[in-house]
């Protein structure tokens, strides 16, 4: 029984040895089998996701295509007209008196007196009283050097009655010879004749330096500033006051190349007549509007080394009278337009200058409701109109108004077209 019981021990021990490795196996098998789907079952849900989604967009009716028609551009143009024009040319320029100067006493003292138009704004007539320094110590010197023109008269006299006994004395004593200028006291003469000449040049000044005590307006004018008050003690050459002259201001105005050609003016250029190009100027003054006539006389003698363009002075006579056309005066300091008179053109064409685009192309509205673009020649062109020696025939509608993406052939649509009205505002007539 022993040996027997010994013998079977190590079978059981062999069988269960078997049957936990059998186990173990299994389970490795169980755990990769699962790490695998793991891996494997999103991987595949993403695949089967597209392939579905693919699949139903295939499936999905597809819409009906349709063609948009090109909508068609609303426009504004005007007509081009032809005819004779005479062309005009636009500048700006600040009003300036031609005489403008400081009043400068010539002699020191008191003011007792100042014009009440001595004052800023006021305005004078020529020979008007503006200013007088006390005249007191000036009317003594005059008394004095009167004085000394009489003395030095007296002298004068005696000396010309003693030239003349010393004369007769040398006849009566009868003394050959010729006598001496000496003898006939002619230096004592010629020097009490030059005192007297020398008094009477101090009674000269003495009555000079009273004039000047009073100081009178030179012309017709306007003060622009005062400096001083009555009662202020001032010396010769001190500033009282500046004053301008209201017979003629001079605008200037700055003229480029063109302008230059399309006037017909030239450097150098003088009309010492005063009629020369004719010029309107105009401003608006307070809310009013004010026109003045005038002439450019002359022009600069070079061109600005900065802006490359050359001056030209337009000269208004009596602006504060004939010279208004409508409105106020013309003050110093306004900024004014001018609009030049140039050179006559016929047979041109000229339209808006909204029309023009660039610097030589213009949008033309066919009659079939299509767009053309058009290059044309500019002769001159301003803020209102463009005038053109070719390129467009009378009666071609122009585009005026901004329009993008702009292409031959390109619908549009008329809103409006200008007629006569509108031509006239485009050549620069005024409504």
């Amino acid at each position: 029984m022993q040996e027997s019981e010994k013998a079977q021990i190590p079978f059981e021990k062999i069988g269960m040895s078997n049957f936990t490795n059998q186990n173990a196996q299994e389970g490795r098998r169980k755990l990769l089998i699962w790490r695998i789907l793991g891996f494997f079952l999103p991987v595949f849900v993403i695949i089967v996701a597209i392939v579905g989604t693919i699949g139903m967009g295939a499936l999905k009716p597809k819409p009906e295509e349709k063609k948009e028609e090109a909508k068609a551009v609303p426009v504004l143009t005007s007509l081009a007209q032809t005819g004779d024009v005479t062309l005009t040319v636009s500048a700006q320029g600040e009003v300036q008196p031609r005489t403008q100067i400081n009043i400068v006493p010539q002699v020191s003292g008191q003011i007792t007196y100042m014009s009440p138009k001595f004052i800023e704004g006021g305005a004078f007539k020529a020979g008007e009283l503006l200013v007088r320094i006390d005249p007191a110590e000036y009317k003594l010197r005059v008394i004095q050097a009167r004085a000394g023109v009489t003395q030095a008269s007296t002298v004068v006299t005696r000396e010309e009655s003693e030239a003349e006994i010393a004369k007769r004395d040398w006849q009566e004593l009868g003394r050959g010879g010729k006598p001496s200028a000496l003898s006939l006291r002619e230096p004592q003469l010629a020097e009490a004749k030059a005192n007297l000449e020398s008094a009477k040049a101090q009674l000269g000044e003495a009555e000079l330096l009273l004039a000047r005590t009073s100081i009178y307006a030179p012309f017709t004018g306007r003060v622009t500033m005062r400096h001083i008050d009555q009662g202020e003690y001032v010396t010769s050459g001190t500033k009282l006051g500046e004053v301008y002259a209201t017979d003629v201001m001079d605008v200037r105005l700055p003229m480029s190349q063109n302008d230059l050609a399309e006037i017909g003016l030239t450097l150098g250029y003088h009309n010492a007549s005063g009629d020369g190009i004719p010029v309107k100027l105009s401003s608006n003054i307070a809310g009013q509007y004010s026109e003045w006539t005038g002439h450019i006389v002359r022009t600069d003698s070079r061109f600005d080394n900065q802006s490359r363009v050359l001056f030209a002075y337009v000269e208004v006579k009596d602006p504060f009278g004939k010279g208004i056309v409508e409105g106020a005066p013309m003050a110093p300091g306004l900024f004014v337009n001018a609009e030049v008179e140039g050179k006559g053109l016929t047979d041109v064409t000229f339209i808006p200058r909204a029309a023009l685009r660039g610097d030589n192309q213009v949008y033309v509205a066919n009659d079939d409701g299509t767009l053309s673009v058009k290059t044309v020649t500019v002769v001159s062109s301003n803020r209102d109109r463009a005038v053109l020696s070719n390129g467009l025939t009378r009666g071609e509608a122009v585009i005026t108004s901004p329009i993008r993406g702009v292409a031959d052939g390109m619908k549009i649509e008329l809103v409006k077209t200008g007629g006569a009205a509108e031509t006239r505002i485009a050549s620069g007539a005024r409504p």
